[in-house]
């Protein structure tokens, strides 16, 4: 009963769109207008616009020149105990509220303000100078003087910019013109979506005949596009050439188009610029950068508003003892400033340092080499991640794709055993070099059992021929390219296909003495061990869909005129096309829990008449108007049938160093794992496995396409029914979950042990790291290395940026850059654990230590009749919280309570952190309890103990204060650093030098007295013994868990 659970639909609108429309629309309408419009763009000639349009530059600052500084005191006064320092520093120059001199509340805050705008200052200026970077590239515009450099920045609207190869596209464009022969061009697009397939793009056929690429200059033509918007996978338009006759009319599509942020993969290509800065594709599935605040930060700010309002009341009482007598208001006022002490300005500036030391720390660390902090006002969320979403492409794997395995069904070959795959191809073509292969291959064919040469060799052969590499020869300095191309030369050669699986394939055809030489529309061209070149043509080609999880060639060999239809894909769909078998389903089983991606590969022989009879079909299918993509489908299908199998390849997307025992270590640390990947679900699906994103024991849950709410429900219930199951779900249906049943999605998703996001578009990356925010109240940390992934890592509480070989755009964009994704494992065990951990010590402390003196002050006032008079004034109230403890205080940043080896050992201990133990209200209420009875000691034993004048009372519970708080640092510390031992020697030193400096405040005479040393001596032991048994005690019959560890 309970599996089917009505479900409750979203009724708000998606939170995305919004997102986009103001974020888009917004900055669009501050430039004058109020809706992007469609735009005619003439070719080279940017002055006849209709329209503004943006500049072409990159812009990832926070602010500018002019909202610098009021927006870094904006962002400081925000916080509640600044704003509060801020309105007590001006108090002082009222007169009756004055109750010492200006720089004791004037130091200390500019002191904080001036330590903070030196720092954002330096990060913008870093940020600055990479914009500077990418924005100073040059390119090639066609002009009417010839080709001129122009640097990215000055691109404009309408300008014909030439992109060699490997080079970065600078704005959104169309494609005109290519050097390539075949008149197309292959494009690099993961940094734009996360495929790690090659894109082909087709030029404009009119200016692709051009003669020359001046020639775009003379003729009159424009495009006319459509409106900038975020789609980065559909695009309409239509280019007009107004000068012919007659005019000629070109629909243009995302075949045309040549979006900013992807690379040229071959050739070199001439395109129009459409769209600039802010209306990049790219640029509007990026979020705009936000200043991102710690909850540890929050967390502080929480407590320093309970200490404020513990400020109130004790002045309230304060006055309330005195019965409201007199101006009692002005008496209210200056009791908030005598107990002001309480809310310690110097936690903001002790807590800022230390993120400036751990950033340091991180950087330094050898372990993990090349690591960047880029913001170093978090590194406390670090040790607190309770979910991360990471890239797949170029993240968890290297992009690229290594042969493993092939397997006939009786006899599997592996890496170590390609060498027999040699000799029998060696074997095939060597045993009568003058029989062409194929006729070899007839003959063995009469056989009633093919020997293993022969079926090592049909495999082999379909591999090299089923598929959509192209091989393309450069110079390579001794060989120019020409003739590279007319000896096949191997040096010269480089393989281009929209796929890695493919080019892993042929290279690995290569590797056992088949090679793919030559390709163009028509023919093949293979070449054997003994240099002899076979030549087919390719009758037809059906490319591979994401619907049809296939693809299949027809070819003729020239030598023999026998015509074969190879097909490869995937097993799910190739189970039901080759002819019974008992072997297929468990081995495709076996190979793919290896992580393996596995592929089918099958052939079937067509008399001439078979092929001239399909051929016809499928012409005829191709030309019905009604239907025609059904049609076509039947009429391929017929072919499909009682196919022979051949083997079973499997590829491997190489995993990056230790990303498996990474992600266990996540795990155990109760991390859970997201993977949000641009690419296939069967390839993200194999990802997980191979990295055991998803443990061996686990079950996968592949949630069914869905389209309406009806289909989401079903689902949704049938999910349900499922327990520690990982989830795997398309960027589609995550849509209409999210637009229907958000609310139901994330709560059954965040149960999962694994999510598996695929074909997920970069803000729908962002919006999920929102939902999980908003969801489950978590940390969360976006792990990416593209251009696709700069939405997630600006918008999760903490970024990671892998610098890898697909450019910077995302490490620049992250809050840390690492070089790679094993890093993480230490960056979150060791650094973040200690940082927050660290920073939780000293926060408490630096209260502890205000507390006290707040204590002291309290019981001072309530003894002389409630007066609001201070107890220490001048430099003795401005140095108790600098030279004297500040040293041995702020040293507690070197603090550590297990070695950096046992962290990662076992990062169960990093559990221990989500709970935010080290930081709580309980543990506040501890230092809140100690800080009274060691200040109430403190004074009391003073009071008690002086003799005769009021110095001697300053001087005995000055030196005490002075003393417990140095005592009570080294109670604190869990691993002493040299640094300590001088910081506690350096603060005591100071202190017994200044006293000469003191006599204003203290009697130098009394205390070089023994009365004096004995006095203090008993009330530093007494504030402080107790607090050590205490500690001895809870470590002996309570210890925490980090030290059973290091016991």
């Amino acid at each position: 009963m309970t599996d089917n659970i009505p479900l409750q639909p979203v009724r708000q609108k998606k939170r995305m769109d919004s997102k986009h429309r103001t974020g888009c629309c917004e900055c669009l309408r501050c430039c004058g207008r109020r809706d992007p419009r469609p735009r005619t763009v003439w070719l080279g000639h940017p002055e006849k616009r209709d329209q503004r349009y943006p500049r072409n530059v990159i812009n990832n600052q926070k602010y500018n020149f002019f909202t610098f500084l009021p927006g870094v005191l904006f962002n400081q006064f925000k916080y509640f105990f600044n704003l509060y320092f801020l309105l007590l520093a001006c108090s002082q120059f009222v007169v009756e509220m004055r109750l010492g001199a200006l720089y004791t509340y004037w130091v200390p805050l500019g002191f904080v303000l001036a330590v903070t705008v030196i720092r954002e200052a330096a990060e913008e200026i870093r940020c600055y100078m990479r914009d500077k970077e990418v924005n100073s590239q040059i390119y090639s515009k066609l002009t009417a003087r010839g080709t001129v450099k122009v640097k990215s920045s000055n691109i404009q609207v309408g300008d014909l910019i030439i992109v060699e190869k490997n080079q970065r596209v600078p704005a959104d464009m169309i494609f005109l013109r290519t050097s390539e022969k075949n008149g197309s061009c292959f494009l690099r697009t993961d940094q734009l979506d996360g495929e790690t397939d090659w894109k082909l793009r087709l030029p404009v056929t009119c200016t692709q005949r051009l003669p020359t690429a001046s020639d775009l200059l003379q003729i009159r033509s424009y495009v006319y596009a459509e409106e900038p918007n975020i789609d980065i996978h559909n695009f309409v338009g239509t280019f007009t050439r107004e000068d012919s006759d007659p005019p000629v009319n070109e629909s243009l599509s995302i075949e045309n188009t040549l979006w900013a942020s992807t690379v040229i993969a071959s050739g070199t290509v001439v395109g129009v610029v459409l769209y600039t800065g802010r209306e990049l594709r790219s640029v509007m599935n990026t979020s705009n950068p936000r200043s991102k605040i710690g909850l540890f930060d929050l967390e502080v700010n929480c407590l320093t508003k309970i200490l404020f309002g513990a400020l109130v009341v004790v002045s309230l009482v304060m006055v309330a003892l005195q019965h409201f007598a007199g101006r009692w208001y002005l008496q209210i006022i200056r009791f908030l400033l005598l107990f002001s002490n309480i809310i310690p300005i110097s936690l903001r500036v002790n807590l800022d340092m230390g993120k400036i030391v751990y950033s340091w720390v991180i950087r330094r660390d050898s372990k993990i080499p090349g690591t960047v902090v880029r913001s170093s006002t978090i590194p406390e969320q670090l040790g607190r991640i309770s979910y991360l979403l990471t890239d797949k492409t170029g993240t968890l794997t290297q992009n690229e794709m290594v042969f493993k395995r092939l397997h006939l069904g009786t006899v599997a070959y592996g890496l170590d055993s390609m060498d027999e795959v040699q000799s029998h191809i060696f074997s095939i073509y060597t045993q009568q070099p003058q029989d062409p292969p194929a006729v070899k291959g007839l003959t063995l064919a009469t056989k009633v059992r093919k020997t293993m040469s022969s079926r090592v060799h049909e495999a082999v052969k379909a591999i090299a021929l089923c598929h959509n590499v192209t091989p393309v020869y450069e110079s390579n300095g001794v060989t120019d390219q020409a003739e590279a191309e007319r000896h096949y030369e191997d040096s010269c050669r480089v393989y281009q296909a929209s796929s890695p699986d493919e080019v892993a394939l042929v290279q690995w055809t290569e590797s056992v003495g088949l090679t793919l030489v030559g390709r163009d529309q028509s023919s093949v061209q293979l070449r054997t061990p003994g240099g002899h070149i076979l030549n087919f043509t390719i009758l037809q080609i059906f490319p591979f869909t994401y619907e049809s999880k296939r693809m299949g060639i027809i070819v003729r060999d020239e030598s023999t005129g026998e015509i074969t239809f190879y097909m490869k894909g995937a097993d799910v769909v190739m189970a039901g096309i080759v002819q019974y078998n008992d072997w297929l389903e468990e081995e495709c089983g076996n190979m793919a829990r290896e992580g393996l991606r596995v592929l089918v590969v099958a052939k079937k022989s067509l008399t001439e008449e078979q092929y001239q009879d399909f051929e016809a079909r499928y012409v005829q299918a191709k030309l019905s108007v009604h239907d025609r993509s059904l049609k076509v489908a039947t009429v391929i299908e017929s072919l499909e049938m009682e196919m022979e199998l051949l083997c079973l390849t499997g590829v491997e997307d190489q995993l990056q160093t230790d990303v498996r025992p990474t992600l266990e270590t996540l795990r155990n640390a109760g991390i859970k794992v997201w993977m949000l990947t641009g690419d296939k679900l069967e390839t993200a699906t194999c990802t997980a496995k191979n990295a055991h994103l998803v443990t061996r024991t686990q079950d996968i849950h592949i949630f069914r396409l869905v389209t309406n709410r009806g289909e989401a429900h079903l689902e949704l219930n049938a999910f349900r029914r499922k327990h520690d199951c990982a989830l795997v779900i398309s960027g589609d249906s995550l849509e209409v979950c999210l637009k229907y049943y958000e609310y139901e999605f994330m709560e059954l998703a965040c149960q999962c042990p694994a999510v598996v996001c695929c074909r997920c578009a970069p803000t729908q990356k962002a919006q999920i790291v929102r939902l999980l925010q908003e969801r489950t109240g978590k940390l969360t940390c976006a792990v990416g290395d593209g251009g696709n992934d700069v939405s997630m890592i600006q918008e999760a509480d903490c970024g990671v940026g892998v610098e890898g070989k697909e450019g910077k755009q995302a490490s620049l964009a992250a809050d840390f850059s690492i070089t790679q994704f094993k890093h993480l494992g230490r960056l979150l065990m060791v650094h973040g654990r200690n940082s927050y951990k660290r920073s939780a010590a000293l926060s408490q402390f630096v209260i502890h230590r205000s507390l006290c003196i707040s204590t002291m002050q309290a019981v001072f006032s309530s003894v002389f009749y409630f007066a609001s008079v201070p107890l220490y004034q001048g430099f003795l109230i401005i140095g108790y919280s600098t030279i004297y403890t500040m040293f041995p205080v702020f040293s507690l940043v070197l603090d550590k309570d297990v070695k950096s080896e046992v962290a990662m050992l076992y990062p169960e201990l990093y559990k221990d952190l989500l709970k935010g133990r080290p930081l709580s209200y309980k543990t506040f209420l501890i230092w809140v309890l100690i800080s009274i009875y060691q200040g109430s000691i403190i004074m009391y034993g003073a009071l008690l103990l002086f003799e005769s004048e009021f110095v001697h009372i300053v001087a005995i519970s000055f030196t005490s204060l002075i003393l417990t708080e140095l005592l009570m640092v080294a109670l604190t510390i869990q691993t002493w650093h040299w640094l300590m031992i001088v910081a506690e020697l350096l603060s005591l030193s100071c202190y017994i030098a200044s006293l000469v400096f003191l006599h204003e405040f203290i009697d130098v005479y009394f205390i070089a007295t023994l009365s004096f040393l004995w006095k203090v001596t008993v009330i530093t032991l007494v504030s402080c013994l107790p607090l050590y048994v205490l500690k001895y005690l809870r470590r002996r019959f309570s210890p925490p868990s980090y030290s059973k560890l290091t016991s």
